[in-house]
């Protein structure tokens, strides 16, 4: 077994979805394929809750238009264009903008904004049950156009596999819950297809459910981290990531000159690097490859034929080359005690409890005697943690449109470079590492 990851930039067209096909259809071997919303669905259906949550029906209704048009376009491209040797065990030709298993769904969707009144207090809760049929709509696409084009397979809810706790959009996955129920389903038989052994699953990336069957999400790029656990349940040979990349390279060249390629890191280098924020890997991922030592390969999904880069457990090659990682929507909060008392351990406690409760993710902590700097991802429960302290007789300013660049193997150069930045409010540096808490460029 192996197991393809693919996520939206690849899926965002039909001829994204073509070329899915034609790699899917390249591997002669059991395959479970992990997939993500098209495109920017997923903000297109935060829109859609913005909406919703707002009260305001018409303008809900015409978010959720637009990504439903979006949906169709591709669906009557695909259709359109199906190969005349698909294979004979192709389902009947379905006419194009009208899949039933995809109408059902936005049925559903459609009588879910319609008919339910939301509380301020519920956003996560309506996120996980909104935005979550970003990718119940790609994959049932796929699904169909996969069987279409004599690619049998079948089509899983991931929602009933993938057993999670109940953190709404940061939900962790249950393993040990998870597994007979996902191997059942892969190993076990499937009524009424007994006959033709399937090899191909499709299944969801970002999202699980809870014991109860509310549904979860995983966090924004959490389909690395679904198909990591589907690889480490179904004890798979490896776990494939298909990017718009050559590879993993040293930094993003959308926003760095000079890039270069890396062909391969081991677990703990990527395990540092997504925590960083690099948009290699979700920080999630590498735990269940590791465990079971299963390598991670990142392949460009414009070529198929070129290796891409690998991530395992040992390499030839440590890196010799800075990486660079901009991790953006940074907030910097300065944090001291109305009485200078100092901040001891204890008040760390109680703060970064706070921090927990409200979901919000610490990036840095730079401490004095009676200050605390935390470099946080921006989160619409600030104010409500602001406020929060404040009862608690703290002291609380903080910056916003903020940056965190983090530069792993730094030069001297590098560090001159862009430690005098003059947005530059906060530098950390260790022996390998220097971050940089900045004004947003």
């Amino acid at each position: 077994m192996k197991v393809y990851k693919f996520g939206g930039a690849s899926v965002r067209s039909a001829e994204g979805v073509r070329n899915l096909c034609d790699i899917v259809r390249g591997e002669t071997g059991d395959l479970f394929v992990i997939v993500s919303a098209m495109g920017k669905t997923t903000n297109a259906l935060e829109h859609v809750l913005e909406q919703f949550m707002a009260g305001d029906r018409e303008a809900t209704q015409q978010a959720f238009a637009v990504s439903e048009t979006y949906h169709r376009e591709i669906i009557a491209a695909l259709f359109d264009n199906v190969p005349e040797d698909a294979s004979s065990t192709h389902r009947p030709f379905v006419a194009p903008c009208s899949l039933p298993a995809v109408e059902e769904l936005f049925g559903e969707l459609k009588n879910l904004l319609d008919s339910c009144e939301p509380k301020p207090e519920e956003y996560e809760l309506w996120y996980d049950r909104i935005v979550s049929y970003g990718e119940l709509l790609s994959t049932t696409i796929i699904s169909e156009y996969l069987n279409h084009c004599g690619l049998l397979n079948r089509w899983i809810d991931m929602r009933q596999c993938f057993i999670t706790d109940a953190r709404h959009r940061d939900a962790d996955i249950d393993i040990e819950r998870s597994a007979p129920l996902l191997k059942n389903i892969v190993y076990g038989e499937c009524p009424g297809q007994s006959e033709i052994r399937t090899r191909i699953f499709i299944g969801q990336g970002f999202i699980g459910g809870t014991p109860e069957g509310e549904p979860t999400t995983l966090g924004r790029e959490g389909s690395d981290y679904s198909a990591a656990v589907a690889a480490h349940i179904l004890d798979a040979e490896s776990l494939t990531i298909w990017k718009d990349v050559e590879g993993i390279l040293n930094a993003d060249p959308k926003i760095f000159p000079d890039t270069v390629y890396i062909p391969e890191l081991t677990y703990l280098d990527a395990i540092e690097l997504a925590y960083s924020g690099a948009q290699i890997i979700h920080p999630k991922t590498i735990k269940p490859l590791q465990n079971k030592h299963i390598p991670l390969y990142v392949r460009p999904f414009g070529d198929k034929t070129r290796p891409g880069s690998v991530i395992k457990g040992e390499i030839d090659h440590p890196i010799d080359v800075p990486i660079l990682i901009l991790k953006h929507n940074q907030v910097l909060l300065s944090i001291r005690p109305n009485d200078f008392s100092f901040v001891l351990e204890d008040r760390f406690a109680g703060i970064f409890s706070l921090l927990e409760r409200y979901n919000v993710k610490i990036n840095l902590i730079q401490s004095s005697a009676v200050n605390l700097s935390l470099c946080v991802d921006r989160s619409r429960h600030l104010e409500e943690v602001v406020n929060e302290l404040h009862r608690q007789q703290y002291r609380v300013v903080y910056n916003s449109d903020m940056e965190l660049l983090t530069i792993r193997g730094y030069t001297s150069e590098l560090c001159d470079k862009y430690d005098r930045f003059p947005g530059a409010y906060l530098t950390q540096k260790t022996r390998k590492i220097v971050r940089i808490v900045r004004k947003k460029v």
